[in-house]
């Protein structure tokens, strides 16, 4: 088969897979992520060399972009350049911390960003500690906001079906890049998706990131920010690949398409998730999902809906045309082994069909401004994108206790 167009991304990973071992699981058997064996200890320690004050020294810090209960941000610049612009990520000394006294988030962000460079992947730039032994990150300067903000503002700006196909091309050559590379992202939504001065979309925070596992190597399914989780997840699958950020993509897609969540469950918890995707998707059954009865969390259904026929689609999403509907279906398909890989999606026919992608100076860049970098940076994994108020709900990265979806309530 001949290369796509869309496929623009290096041949050669920039780092080797590396060997995981299973996530340590909790009374309940969600499991509980934690780096693997080689981004635990070793990294923590190789940090230690990097935490020093003249790191600290070379940056000039500016005003406060964004504060969370997880992360402040910053702008700054550097001493010795005052027009070179950075982002500093503050991550505040929390409970949540292993034996070496940083979070398993932080591990992971910055393994994962410093050893994955790619044009649609931020760029982290230094790590150094403070006096109270809080992590700075120094992250590339992405003063156009992010994408949430440019699909939400309907009233100023307005974009075409060139201009999606831009960012969803840009999006996925860097979903694409990490799973050649062995690492799945498991938080992609639109306000991780920062916008640079030039247009380009850059994927932002890895904090829960994992490397691809063994196929016999258990996974949390507590993961992925609820609007964007697959049903594999809510049906506590504990054994995925990238299928989980594939269905993500194509939920980011579905929302510049109509500019507005396509599964946005009120109240936002599990069943109400499941529900709506059958109600949008349909429901899954041995006959569409063979096998999805042996998932834990999958109780027989007492109502099917039928699959969503394309003429369906069709109806919501016109304006994308019949390939770009082709592409949403085969992102957004209940069986995760049906579902497109990365290099499936980048080689769907969609891409070269009129109208191409719109150049970067072309497409739209008012996604809030650096404020808007500060509030997306500032969040920690798994949030939605309210100030945090889902996660205080208890909905952002997982219930605490998973639980069977029972279908018979969703009536």
């Amino acid at each position: 088969m001949a290369a796509s167009p869309a496929l623009d991304v290096p041949p050669d990973p920039p780092f080797k897979r590396r060997k995981t071992t299973p996530e340590p699981t909790s009374g309940t058997g969600t499991g509980t992520d934690s780096p693997d064996d080689s981004a635990s200890a070793p990294l923590a320690a190789d940090l230690a060399d990097q935490l020093d004050s003249q790191e600290r020294k070379k940056y000039v810090k500016g005003k406060k972009l964004g504060s969370g209960q997880y992360a402040d941000v910053f702008e700054a610049h550097l001493l010795a350049d005052p027009k070179k612009l950075v982002a500093i990520k503050k991550i505040k000394v929390g409970p949540e911390v292993q034996e070496f006294g940083i979070s398993y988030d932080s591990l992971r962000e910055i393994r994962f960003l410093q050893e994955l460079h790619h044009p649609n992947i931020i760029k982290l730039h230094a790590v150094f500690s403070t006096k109270n032994q809080n992590l700075n990150l120094v992250l590339e300067h992405l003063p156009q906001g992010d994408l949430l903000k440019l699909i939400q503002d309907t009233q100023s700006i307005s974009y075409t079906p060139a201009d999606i196909k831009a960012w969803m091309l840009m999006l996925q050559r860097a979903i694409y890049f990490c799973h050649a590379n062995g690492v799945l992202h498991r938080d992609i939504k639109p306000n991780n998706l920062l916008i640079a001065a030039d247009g380009e979309i850059k994927l932002a925070d890895f904090g829960l990131a994992r490397p691809m596992a063994d196929p016999y190597q258990p996974m949390t399914y507590n993961t992925i920010t609820i609007w964007y989780r697959p049903p594999e997840l809510f049906f506590q699958a504990q054994h995925y690949g990238g299928a989980v950020d594939i269905w993500s993509c194509g939920c980011v897609f579905a929302e510049l398409i109509s500019r507005d969540v396509l599964f946005r469950a009120w109240p936002e918890n599990e069943i109400n998730m499941v529900k709506l995707i059958c109600e949008k998707v349909g429901t899954p059954t041995e006959e569409n999902w063979p096998g999805v009865s042996k998932l834990k969390g999958y109780v027989t259904p007492s109502e099917i809906v039928p699959i969503k026929t394309r003429d369906d689609w069709l109806a919501v999403f016109r304006s994308i045309g019949e390939l770009g509907v082709d592409l949403l279906i085969k992102m957004l398909t209940l069986d995760p082994r049906v579902r497109l890989t990365a290099e499936g999606v980048l080689r769907h026919p969609f891409w070269t069909a009129a109208p191409r992608p719109s150049r970067l100076e072309d497409l739209p860049r008012k996604g809030g401004g650096v404020e808007v970098m500060g509030d997306s940076l500032k969040q920690r994994g798994g949030e939605l994108p309210r100030n945090g108020e889902a996660n205080a709900a208890g909905v952002g990265r997982g219930d605490k206790v998973a639980r069977k979806i029972d279908f018979g309530a969703m009536k």
